[in-house]
């Protein structure tokens, strides 16, 4: 008897330990912060999801510069993935099937025939396990992991999930997403999905936001927002944004706006990290620059946002921020002149972001 009140007071000293160091029961969800410096990061498990990021203007004072909610809940019944971890396959997969060593595999289509970001369940909307967290220190830093299992949303294959969020400098957050297909090969594809405001969520549109994209071709899409197989360069379109210019200035060309995948330059070097894209907004002096490892860039203008109650009460309409999801390309199941998204488990999955911010 005193054996066993002696372990149970050691599970129950363990399961303090891990609650003070801000891991969470099996299920449970909750909302962790990192800081360095005046860069403030909040997360939670659902979905790996950032909540807020706080970032000094040009006069140093602090905004939130990323749409959200002030409840868990709403992330729960959110339908716009505000922040989180898409996949197991990020974008559009079309007709929600795809072939792969002779075998066919249909998928669950969540948005007409298709399946968008994972499907009706994605990694989006599940809880995902903190297996580290350091608030403090050299090197703030948060890992979350995922176990997806064969059949998961009609994909093949068990795969294990990571994402570690770290604050590496200065005003500079890295995301390192890494997946590893434990008995089958599967495409994976996982993107971050925030949506960006440089001028505080509640500042209203970006169309005056300036923007240089580091890609001179895209993936032509068809009028569901599925890849034809063409990738065209953007010279001379709407999409051309190789020199910076404002996302409002050609946005009327477009039936609603963006939602278009960039083929990116300057390399395809698996761990190379290259710039994928910088966002100016001139009233605060903020910029973004992302870089990443991964083939091509989604850039998406929230253009299906409308009368979404956010943080503090303020409603979201379309245009409210701004979307820069690096990622393989879409479709690429599909598609055999793409960037192959397949892992298997001799070839893991590895991609790394980098957001670094500053003023000017």
């Amino acid at each position: 008897m005193a054996k066993f009140f002696l372990a149970l007071l050691c599970l129950i000293a363990l399961a303090a330990f891990g609650f003070a160091n801000g891991y969470e029961k099996k299920g449970e969800i909750g909302i962790f912060e990192l800081k360095r410096g005046d860069l403030s990061v909040k997360f939670t498990n659902w979905g790996a999801t950032i909540v807020s990021l706080l970032v000094p203007d040009k006069h140093g004072k602090l905004d939130d510069v990323v749409l959200g909610y002030d409840s868990i809940e709403e992330y729960q019944n959110d339908t716009s993935y505000f922040g989180s971890i898409v996949g197991r396959v990020a974008n559009r997969i079309g007709g929600a099937k795809f072939t792969l060593d002779g075998v066919l595999y249909k998928l669950i289509a969540n948005e007409g025939n298709n399946t968008l970001h994972g499907g009706t369940r994605g990694f989006s909307d599940v809880v995902w396990k903190v297996t580290k967290y350091q608030k403090d220190g050299s090197s703030p830093q948060i890992v979350f992991s995922y176990r997806s299992f064969d059949g998961d949303e009609g994909f093949p294959g068990d795969l294990l999930v990571t994402a570690k969020y770290s604050l590496i400098a200065n005003n500079q957050l890295k995301l390192t997403m890494n997946a590893k297909a434990l008995n089958k090969p599967t495409p994976v594809n996982l993107a971050q999905h925030t949506y960006w405001n440089l001028g505080g969520h509640n500042s209203g549109d970006i169309l005056l936001n300036r923007l240089q994209i580091f890609g001179s071709r895209i993936t032509v899409v068809d009028q569901y927002l599925i890849p034809t197989g063409k990738i065209e360069p953007v010279k001379g379109t709407p999409y051309d944004f190789l020199k910076p210019h404002t996302v409002g200035s050609r946005i009327n060309k477009l039936p609603k706006g963006y939602d278009i995948n960039y083929a990116l330059d300057d390399g395809t070097g698996e761990y190379k990290l290259k710039k994928a894209a910088v966002v100016h907004d001139k009233k605060s002096g903020r910029m973004l620059e992302i870089s990443t490892n991964a083939p091509g860039v989604q850039f998406y203008t929230g253009n299906y946002i409308k009368d979404v109650k956010g943080k503090g009460g303020f409603v979201y309409q379309a245009h409210a921020a701004l979307c820069l999801e690096t990622q393989g390309f879409p479709d690429a199941v599909n598609h055999h002149n793409f960037p192959s998204t397949i892992v298997t488990p001799k070839k893991p999955y590895n991609h790394i972001m980098l957001f670094k911010f500053s003023t000017k």
